[in-house]
């Protein structure tokens, strides 16, 4: 069974489409969701936007503005991190689920969802976090894996934190352990390391050189 499953929630019904625009008013005093699921004889056509809603006549029916509704949806097969996207790329705190015959679910919160994430390895094991940066066209997910276990650590995942003029910026993290290496072995593979460290080496030596150049300019 997939797991995103136990999050669908069901707390709050969804709207009808022969319920008027101030009903829908009401339901967004009351709670904080950016969008409201539509059901129209039982199937879904789409959410209502709450700024949407607030520019609408309250006095009609919300089936007289579909043109007004977002059609973005869930299916119960995804993986939490492909519903993740979708919240994004939606800019939603809920998302409605469809079953495999398109039949309503429920919907997703974007707490649960992230919340999901907080307990990944990525953000709950210890380790340490390294951001690089490298020209797209140079960039290898492969080489990366590489330079962490060379340096006889793990990966503990990675994501593509920024793409910008052909240069993409990866965030990832490590166990503990030998990040100094893995810092400076990044640096041999021409990686410029966004990301400040304590134990860069490299950094902390032109730190005393900077010094040493003050020192000895002010003699």
């Amino acid at each position: 069974m997939n797991i995103i499953l136990e999050y669908i929630n069901n707390d709050v019904k969804p709207l009808k489409s022969n319920q008027t625009i101030n009903e829908a008013h009401e339901l967004f005093m009351d709670f904080t969701y950016t969008h409201f699921p539509i059901l129209e004889n039982n199937i879904y056509i789409g959410c209502l936007n709450r700024e949407d809603a607030e520019t609408l006549n309250p006095e009609v029916k919300i089936e007289s503005n579909k043109i007004n509704l977002e059609r973005f949806f869930a299916k119960n097969t995804m993986s939490w991190l492909d519903i993740q996207e979708l919240f994004a790329r939606n800019q939603t705190n809920i998302m409605p689920v469809l079953d495999e015959k398109n039949n309503y679910m429920g919907y997703f919160e974007m707490e649960d969802i992230i919340r999901i994430f907080n307990e990944t390895p990525f953000l709950k094991e210890e380790g340490g976090i390294i951001v690089v940066k490298k020209k797209q066209d140079d960039f290898s997910m492969s080489q990366i894996t590489q330079i962490v276990e060379s340096n006889n650590a793990k990966l503990l995942g990675l994501f593509i934190s920024k793409i910008e003029n052909n240069e993409i910026e990866i965030t990832l993290k490590t166990s503990l352990g030998g990040l100094n290496d893995i810092i400076q072995t990044f640096r041999r593979f021409d990686y410029n390391i966004i990301s400040q460290h304590q134990e860069d080496s490299y950094i902390e030596n032109l730190k005393e050189r900077s010094d040493y150049l003050d020192k000895y300019l002010n003699i």
